[in-house]
């Protein structure tokens, strides 16, 4: 059992949507992408997963080109192919055509030095939904403030 290492979590995907389902997938990579992304360097905010001719998709993820890379350095915005079994594969192009739901990144970890992809199957939240977990992290802000106050005090 290799433990996992959180490198950058998509904090806008948790915030604009109701995450259903959770995958773990791989990802097909080019060397400087690698060392990018285990310095932090991906940008997750536009970017979505969707599934063409029986291949899952990574598109809008931007990971910055590698500071010491020259020429052999990897284009930040190319559609990246994500490694998922056939059935997962299946899976997910079904949820996203006929219910509807969403493909997003969620986070991105290491696991046993692999570079691994999150991916949730998600609804998007609607306005008041929104406000309501927004309302609820600030209740949950203000507990812990007034806690922490008693016990100091």
């Amino acid at each position: 059992m290799s433990e996992e290492k959180v490198l950058v979590t998509n904090r806008a995907a948790l915030h604009e949507y109701h995450i259903l389902d959770r995958l773990e997938a791989g990802i097909a990579l080019q060397g400087t992408e690698v060392k990018s992304i285990r310095a932090g360097q991906i940008q997750l905010k536009e970017s979505y997963v969707s599934v063409r001719d029986g291949e899952a998709w990574l598109f809008n993820a931007h990971i910055s080109p590698y500071s010491h890379g020259n020429r052999l350095n990897h284009d930040p915005v190319r559609a990246r192919k994500l490694l998922l079994h056939r059935r997962e594969i299946d899976r997910l192009e079904e949820q996203s055509t006929t219910k509807g739901l969403t493909l997003v990144v969620t986070r991105v970890y290491l696991k046993g030095g692999r570079v691994k992809f999150e991916i949730g199957v998600a609804r998007g939240k609607k306005l008041y939904d929104k406000r309501e977990t927004e309302m609820r992290r600030t209740v949950e802000r203000e507990t812990r403030a007034q806690l922490k106050e008693r016990v100091k005090g």
